[in-house]
């Protein structure tokens, strides 16, 4: 029992240290008349970039460039690495990074005239980068856990590949058979992969540490993209009888026709389901990264209020960061699962059919016998 208390006290100390660790790189060499604007720092935090940093601030700084792909109308293709623009560095072949604007944070290119404007863009950012990894680490888990089955399938699987058996037939048994029905075996595939690759992608932006810290899944961008899927294999794989209730429901007829207001509530609806999606897992994964940096930054806005303040707001700020990041982790698991489940829930919808089954002799004749 006392092995576990210390256990559990090196982990939450070292939660702590770690979603403090880019604040302190952030701010050690800070003067403390500087104000610190937190609505940028957070927003620094969260966007995408054109390196993976690592560790460090300012110009002693750690992190992996990453190739800058470049189509210019004037100059044609170029292809460079991140480091040529960052950390301050004047432009480079026309190109750098805008400071501000509305194209802040991007490369862009001033022509001969002075005139700002936006290339063509297809640089691997951090998010791209960290997509790639994912995918790839993704890919040697389940090959491995298969490999594992295969070799031994009727010997009990203990360990790492034991947890992951678990998950598969959890998710399997649970959410996909008995959401998406008698086709569950054709769609079992996709709603696995979404569900491993959501819920790495969550566990990894926890990880504040090289090659976790990136914000994937609270960027909206990689979520749309993940409910398009969901809305393409819905509507690819939609029986007849889903099209009918879509186009034709089951309705007065003054409510169809001569103005359609049911089919294009149903058309509306189509929409809206990927769309709730997006929004839902985007919004909660961006709201925990947030509030995790907000508490810990706090120990450094109440610097200037004196000792005191400060200790106390440390102390509060120590307890609800460990707090948030164990949420966090509950949090990585339960998003992944709802966007799963939602998603075989629609796909069920989808292959309902309106066809009658044949009644059986017996139900025939409990009814003979009932009248």
């Amino acid at each position: 029992m006392r092995k576990n208390k210390h256990i559990y006290s090196v982990l939450a100390a070292l939660i702590l240290l770690l979603s403090a660790s880019p604040i302190f790189a952030k701010n050690s060499s800070a003067s403390s008349e500087e104000e610190l604007n937190v609505k940028e720092f957070i927003l620094e935090h969260l966007a995408d970039s054109y390196e993976w940093h690592i560790v460090g601030n300012g110009e002693k700084v750690i992190s992996v460039p990453l190739p800058v792909i470049l189509y210019s109308k004037i100059s044609g293709w170029h292809f460079y690495s991140s480091s040529r623009f960052h950390r301050g560095k004047p432009a480079y072949d026309g190109f750098q990074i805008a400071a501000e604007g509305k194209y802040k944070g991007k490369i862009v290119e001033t022509d001969a005239s002075g005139n700002v404007t936006r290339p063509l863009d297809l640089s691997l950012t951090k998010n791209a980068a960290s997509l790639l990894f994912t995918s790839l680490l993704l890919i040697l888990i389940i090959m491995g856990v298969a490999r594992s089955l295969k070799r031994n399938p009727l010997e009990s699987k203990k360990g790492f590949t034991g947890i992951m058996e678990m998950f598969i037939m959890s998710i399997h048994d649970e959410v996909i058979k008995p959401s998406v029905g008698e086709d569950y075996k054709r769609f079992a595939p996709y709603l696995l992969t979404v569900f491993f690759f959501i819920f790495i992608n969550n566990l990894l932006g926890l990880l504040p540490l090289f090659p976790g810290g990136v914000n994937v899944t609270g960027n909206i961008a990689v979520t749309m993209v993940l409910a398009v899927a969901t809305f393409l294999v819905v509507n690819l794989s939609g029986s007849k009888s889903y099209y009918k209730d879509i186009l034709w429901p089951d309705v007065p007829t003054w409510l169809k026709v001569p103005v359609p207001l049911m089919p294009l509530i149903e058309i509306v609806g189509t929409i809206t389901k990927p769309f709730a999606l997006m929004v839902r897992l985007f919004a909660n994964i961006m709201a925990g990264h947030s509030i995790v940096l907000g508490l810990t930054i706090l120990i450094f806005i109440t610097v200037s209020l004196g000792s005191a303040i400060n200790a106390s707001m440390t102390v509060i700020s120590v307890i609800f960061t460990v707090f948030i990041d164990f949420v966090e982790l509950l949090i990585a698991y339960i998003q992944a699962y709802v966007f799963t489940l939602l998603s075989a829930v629609f796909i069920g919808q989808a292959r309902i059919s309106h066809v009658s089954k044949p009644v059986s002799q017996e139900t025939k004749q409990f009814f003979i016998e009932d009248k």
